[in-house]
């Protein structure tokens, strides 16, 4: 399976995919489109956690992936003090294997483009790792790395930040609700005056632009847009952020459930147009906290969304003018309707 090959959402729908292994397909969740088919699994024959069952189950070669330069299709020589036989080397031979493992791992890097490849892939592989992301996006991550390397010039830019600006567009295709900011301090480089972050962001408007991926929010069912047919879309719901942000928060789940009502039934007019998704979704949750009598402060959701507290009453000021809001009580019950 090639990277043109490679899905990560439904082309049809937009949703996630579900994997069947028994079949080798990976199936939209929403529609049941198959979007891969005859997928080879190279995992082991059988999951035990016995070593020599381990060993002996194993198939003839390893999984392949993108995360790695060479797709991970290499020979390792082993650290070890005996020979095939069980008897001990002595110290001329283990010191003759060392040479050899050392210019065995130099020999896997011929060129600067794959030194600067193998050192993207490895920030990567450990930024994802930092912040907890599933295998799926990192694979993303790297294919998008390896598209945009192949077409456009790499040379001369930051691999912590462009590794944070590949993580970024990853988790946008995948649906990860992940700030550029809590990327950045992922990668482990920390600067006062915030440069990492401005370049990780100027290399993720690179990418967009120059890869032709766009952002847009999706269509209610009642608004319509026109998206371009051949360019991939990456969208993320503003539900997604109130759902981070209410679990962050720990928020009692009535709060959350009114506040993604109260977006979904002021998604067809122009307020979240040039706003920051999670100051709506800080906005959206003081709202619903308001109207339901739970205690939460500006503070505490500001500081955790990374917004101010006027961007807040801001974005608080702007739904409650744009809509015409009507409170119904009813058994205990509070039911807002905008028109």
């Amino acid at each position: 399976m090639t990277s043109a090959e490679y899905y990560t959402e439904c082309p049809e729908c937009r949703a996630n995919l579900i994997q069947d292994h028994s079949k080798g397909e990976y199936i939209c969740e929403r529609c049941g489109c198959v979007v891969m088919d005859q997928v080879d699994d190279y995992g082991r024959e059988s999951n035990s956690t016995d070593f020599e069952e381990k060993s002996k189950n194993t198939r003839a070669s390893g999984s392949t992936s993108f995360a790695l330069h060479d797709y991970g299709l290499r020979t390792e020589i082993a650290f070890g003090s005996k020979d095939y036989a069980g008897k001990s080397i002595d110290y001329q031979m283990a010191e003759t294997m060392n040479n050899i493992r050392k210019w065995h791992i130099r020999s896997r890097i011929v060129s600067p483009q794959e030194r600067r490849l193998s050192n993207v892939l490895t920030k990567i592989n450990e930024t994802c790792a930092a912040m907890s992301l599933p295998k799926l996006l990192v694979e993303t991550a790297a294919m998008v790395y390896r598209n945009f390397e192949s077409h456009y010039q790499a040379k001369g830019k930051s691999i912590a930040c462009m590794a944070a600006a590949t993580i970024y567009l990853a988790c946008k295709k995948c649906s990860v609700v992940r700030s550029l900011e809590e990327i950045v301090e992922a990668t482990g480089v920390t600067n006062a005056d915030r440069s990492n972050e401005k370049l990780a962001s100027k290399y993720y408007r690179i990418m967009v632009m120059e890869m032709g991926v766009f952002t847009v929010q999706p269509p209610s069912s009642q608004a319509t847009s026109v998206q371009h047919p051949h360019l991939p879309v990456v969208a993320l719901a503003i539900d997604q952020y109130i759902s981070k942000l209410a679990n962050m928060a720990k928020i009692d789940t009535k709060v959350e459930r009114l506040a993604i009502d109260i977006a979904h039934k002021t998604d067809d007019h122009l307020l979240a147009d040039g706003k920051a998704p999670n100051g709506l979704a800080a906005a959206y949750i003081y709202v619903s906290s308001i109207l339901l009598g739970v205690n939460i402060l500006q503070r505490d959701v500001s500081s955790l969304s990374g917004v101010t507290e006027v961007t807040i009453r801001n974005r608080c000021k702007d739904i409650l003018t744009s809509f015409k809001m009507t409170v119904t009580v009813r058994a205990q019950q509070v039911r807002p309707a905008f028109t």
